[in-house]
């Protein structure tokens, strides 16, 4: 079974409910109980939305410095290279928590956050992964 990371993005002091709303927006009809992580930028792990949305769910958050994320090719965010002199947020975050994996759902934007799906290579499963 296929497991997936979500990368979210999103502008300081977001609410829960907003990236609640991104998440599942994106996810569409996919369940959130494949998803083994959340990951985002450094400057974000005190977001308290961001922590708050990983712990009701129970997942894991990772956090990647920005001079990793712009080693990650993916869609540019004018608005995103304008404020952090990167690329993107979502897409960079996703895939560099996923196992070799790759973006599954692009970029989508819902009420100022953005959120990003990366689906692990299934021939990169640890013998340890979570079976739920």
């Amino acid at each position: 079974m296929s497991a997936w990371v979500i990368g979210i993005g999103c502008r300081r002091d977001v609410s829960v409910e907003q990236i609640h709303a991104a998440v599942f927006a994106a996810l569409g009809t996919r369940p959130l109980a494949n998803t083994r992580a959340l990951a985002s930028i450094d400057s974000k792990n005190d977001e308290t939305a961001l922590l708050e949305f990983a712990a009701r769910h129970g997942l894991p958050l990772q956090f990647f410095s920005k001079q990793r994320i712009a080693q990650v090719d993916t869609s540019v965010s004018e608005q995103v290279q304008a404020l952090l002199g990167i690329d993107g947020v979502c897409e960079p975050c996703a895939l560099l928590a996923s196992r070799s994996g790759r973006i599954i759902v692009p970029k989508t934007v819902t009420g100022g956050v953005t959120v990003a799906i990366a689906e692990d290579d299934p021939n990169q499963q640890t013998d340890n992964e979570r079976t739920s």
